[in-house]
């Protein structure tokens, strides 16, 4: 690990009071060290990470961590904090806080050397002389291993020696589980968990065979140990690959920091199961991300609950779709600010193209951003089935999305058809088969017969019904007018604004880019009030914080600072550490200011072409005088209530205006509101 750290990557006294803050300390370390090229590049990476799970574990840590192409070598930056600083654990505050930095396409014997510093952190011994180390080079050299440690880590996918007076050793057959851990970045959470199992099954005397699905490499469980295991413990926030090895078993299904923060009560709801007889109906379309915490257990809850697991398969295929709508659509956006709205009609510029021609560049863009467009559908439906039943799902899923174009259904018809493929790949996966059969099961029969299942479906069945009500859809938008475009105009404000970013958000932002794939009159008003609602969280978080600064702390006064840049650039989720600390004064509050600007948007026929950008693309909106009036009517609005709402609140005076001595980040002592 000599190339990862150095001592000019750790910082025993680190001051910040957030985590974004302290995230930019160390990675400003990166940058002088020359193992970051883009310092904000990078930090939107790691942001990016940390909204999808907080990284703040209990005992006080925090590891804040990314793949970045803006990484040239992969990178350990340590920082220790007095003051302790929130990274989300449910213990509190971290003072130990680990950056760490991997390129893109780091090797795996760089990962694995940064997994083995994650199972380090499960060490108390170590985690303690990191806090009582006095000279930056020595700690380098500690979390570098050149101190011996106390017993070598676990292999990865083997079992650890069981200890000297386990049931093992005495001679007799011990409880065996095998697990698999996993989390999104595949780098730290995923090793700490796998560790804390093995050192948990330890002290229990239970065998535990851990296997790490991250970036340092997926080597599987021998059949034979899994085959001889008596329970199975899942700690995930990815899929699980190859599921069905697994089936037949009793399971326990939680996130990856269940099993970090809580091992021996996996263990023992194991043991729980097993006595029990619970047996696991497991298939590759069982389970899906925890929409939760990812501390809470699935084995039960998403079983019970379909709506939770809906709106995970939905989800899963809006987040693969935005990358194309983003791409596709602010290509298109360009286009028309180059060469107007006529572009759009140009002639095909593989046959007429003309260099030193403006037009003819619009044209360019607009049609290549007009081929990224044409994915969304089939790439909505392709993820929406493959969030269901894994990689067999996805070829009946692109097919279906592809028909739904094919018979003008639209977005709506990419829903049904990437429902429909994920729900025949199931049932195709619970039909039993020969063993000679299994192995070209995934790749040649259930990609066949659920393509074809599903392109009848849609051809025949369902395709020409969606089709009418997706037309029913687009007359009642380009119709809308007076009170009802008003009305939907507030729903859509509310919905941005409730969960900033969470599911209600990306259901109206869904809704409103589905428009784009077709614009119409009416969509482009959709588009329009929901992108110009999504401004006005961050917007009139920053403005609260400029105009009644003594209601907020320091930290939330330099959170409003970014919050300026975060609203105008539509980055709803600059409200979120406003609405964290507060969430019964602020969320109600932005969620008044976003239906004001919704329904002012809609009421002033503003229309939008693209799909992101904020005051950037104004030039592409329709009356974009009247539309940034409402955006700053909704701010207004917004603003004036939180402050009407905290102000009511007694607080003690902050005459240093910094965070107490808590650590907690708000000075103020609240009487009851």
């Amino acid at each position: 690990m000599s190339e990862l750290i150095t001592a000019e990557l750790v910082d025993l006294d680190l001051s910040a009071a957030t985590k974004d803050a302290a995230a930019r300390s160390l990675a400003e370390r990166m940058v002088a060290a020359h193992r970051v090229t883009d310092l904000d590049g990078f930090l939107a990476d790691v942001a990016a990470r940390e909204a999808q799970m907080p990284t703040g574990l209990d005992g006080g840590i925090g590891i804040p961590h990314c793949r970045s192409e803006h990484v040239n070598a992969p990178t350990l930056a340590f920082g220790r904090s007095a003051a302790g600083i929130d990274f989300g654990a449910a213990d509190g505050p971290a003072d130990l806080v680990f950056l760490i930095a991997a390129p893109a396409g780091a090797d795996d014997d760089h990962l694995t050397i940064l997994s083995g510093l994650a199972r380090r952190l499960m060490d108390p011994e170590f985690t303690a002389a990191l806090r009582a180390g006095r000279d930056p080079a020595a700690v380098a050299a500690l979390i570098r291993g050149e101190e011996p440690a106390d017993e070598p880590a676990a292999e990865e996918g083997t079992a650890p020696e069981p200890e000297t007076g386990t049931a093992e050793a005495a001679g007799s057959v011990p409880f065996r589980i095998v697990a698999v851990t996993s989390c999104p970045t595949g780098i730290a959470h995923t090793y700490m968990a796998a560790e804390s199992l093995a050192a948990a099954g330890r002290a229990e005397g239970v065998e535990v065979t851990v296997e790490t699905q991250g970036s340092g490499g997926f080597k599987k469980l021998d059949p034979a140990v899994i085959a001889a295991a008596d329970a199975v413990i899942w700690a995930h926030d990815v899929e699980v690959r190859e599921r069905t090895r697994f089936r037949g078993k009793p399971l326990v299904d939680v996130g990856v920091k269940a099993g970090i923060n809580r091992p021996a009560e996996l263990i023992a709801e194991a043991r729980r199961k097993a006595e029990r007889g619970e047996i696991a109906a497991v298939s590759e379309a069982d389970g899906g991300k925890d929409s939760g915490d990812g501390d809470a257990d699935r084995s039960g809850a998403d079983h019970a609950h379909f709506g939770v697991r809906l709106r995970t398969y939905l989800m899963s295929g809006v987040s693969y779709m935005v990358p194309f709508v983003a791409a596709g659509g602010l290509l298109i956006a360009l286009s028309f600010a180059i060469g107007g709205y006529e572009t759009a009609s140009a002639k095909s510029v593989a046959d007429h193209f003309v260099w030193g021609e403006a037009d003819s560049w619009a044209a360019l863009l607009n049609q290549i951003g007009s081929a990224a467009f044409a994915f969304l559908v089939p790439v909505l439906a392709g993820y929406i089935a493959y969030g269901m039943a894994d990689r067999p799902a996805l070829v009946p899923g692109f097919v279906g999305g592809s028909i739904a174009l094919t018979v003008n259904a639209g977005f709506l018809g990419g829903l049904v058809a990437g429902l429909l493929a994920g729900a025949v790949v199931m049932a195709i996966q619970r039909v039993p088969v020969h063993a000679t059969l299994r192995g070209i099961m995934p790749v040649l029969v259930i990609p066949l017969i659920a393509s074809a299942v599903v392109g009848f479906l849609m051809f025949i069945v369902v395709g020409k019904p969606i089709a009418s009500l997706q037309n029913a859809l687009t007359d009642w938008l380009n119709g809308l007018s007076g009170s009802n475009a008003v009305i939907l105009g507030v729903v859509l404000g509310l919905m941005m604004c409730f969960d900033m970013g969470g599911p209600l958000n990306k259901v109206a932002y869904a809704f409103a880019v589905g428009g784009l794939a077709d614009p119409t009159d009416g969509s482009l008003k959709v588009m329009a009030a929901v992108m110009a609602a999504g401004m006005v969280p961050p917007l009139a978080m920053a403005l609260a914080t400029t105009v009644r600064k003594k209601l907020f702390t320091k930290t939330e006064r330099e959170n409003g600072r970014a919050a300026w840049v975060l609203g105008v650039s539509f980055i709803t989720e600059g409200a979120i550490p406003f609405a964290a600390a507060d969430p019964l004064r602020v969320i109600p509050s932005v969620m008044a200011g976003g239906a004001v600007t919704g329904a002012l948007s809609m009421a002033f026929g503003a229309t939008l072409r693209a799909p992101h950008g904020g005051v950037f693309v104004v030039p592409l909106i329709g009356e974009p005088f009247l539309y940034l009036l409402a955006i700053a009517a909704g701010t207004l609005v917004a603003t004036a209530l939180v402050v009407l709402l905290k102000g009511a609140r007694r607080a003690a005076p902050d005459p240093a205006g910094a965070a107490g001595a808590s650590g907690s980040g708000d000075p103020r002592v609240p009487v009851v509101a």
